[in-house]
């Protein structure tokens, strides 16, 4: 468990080229929607990647720049919730639209989801650290956004989905939204004493803290 839980993104990494091919092999047997909800799956497996394996940085992200903390190697964010809420929780938001497209709901909402991914990474981070680009942005503006662009628009064009969809798609994606990153990420799995500690290998990447350092000196002149 513990290999896992430090190298769950380099696990996603691997999944998402087996993904890649499953797509590839199975793309006749899929139809148009089903085909995109799978892209979207890959999509998150990338942006993980992006935020924590290269150019990685998001455990100092979270800790020293979003919710600034005295351990920011385990407070708010832990090694264990950061595999919980990206791997238990994400995988099945995305993954289980998948296998079951005709409930339109449930694609709708990783979609919007992955809209909304744009206000943490396109909005706050950049304010907070100085600089537009953070580990998570390349696959929101590269992936989610045309991804989810085409699935909004596959709904839409063919008449897939009614008002009770849109309705249940944006209260079930605010749900999640809640569950993982207020309560689960901030309450439920957070600990000032907590155990997981990301090594300090992850807590270099990015070079967060002498970004910050910058961003405090260019402030004070």
């Amino acid at each position: 468990m513990k290999t896992v839980r430090r190298h769950w993104y380099n696990i996603g990494g691997i999944a998402g080229l087996i993904s890649i091919g499953t797509l590839i092999y199975a793309w006749n047997d899929m139809v148009v929607l089903q085909r995109l909800l799978f892209m979207n799956f890959i999509a998150l497996l990338i942006h993980q990647y992006e935020e924590y394996g290269f150019p990685g940085g998001e455990p100092a992200i979270m800790n020293m720049v979003i919710q600034p903390s005295d351990t920011p190697d385990r407070y708010p964010l832990n090694q264990n919730s950061a595999m919980i809420i990206n791997v238990l929780a994400a995988y099945f938001f995305y993954l289980i639209p998948v296998f079951f497209p005709d409930m339109i709901w449930l694609g709708i909402a990783p979609t919007l989801f992955g809209f909304g991914q744009f206000i943490i990474h396109g909005i706050v981070t950049p304010k907070k650290l100085g600089q537009f680009y953070n580990p998570g942005l390349g696959a929101v503006i590269l992936l989610h956004f045309p991804i989810g662009g085409l699935i909004i628009y596959q709904i839409i064009s063919n008449h897939l989905s009614t008002s009770v969809d849109w309705i249940v798609g944006v209260v079930y994606m605010f749900a999640f939204t809640f569950i993982t990153l207020m309560k689960m990420t901030y309450t439920w799995l957070s600990d000032k004493n907590s155990p997981y500690i990301f090594p300090a290998e992850e807590m270099r990447r990015f070079n967060v803290e002498e970004k910050i350092m910058k961003l405090k000196n260019r402030k004070a002149n």
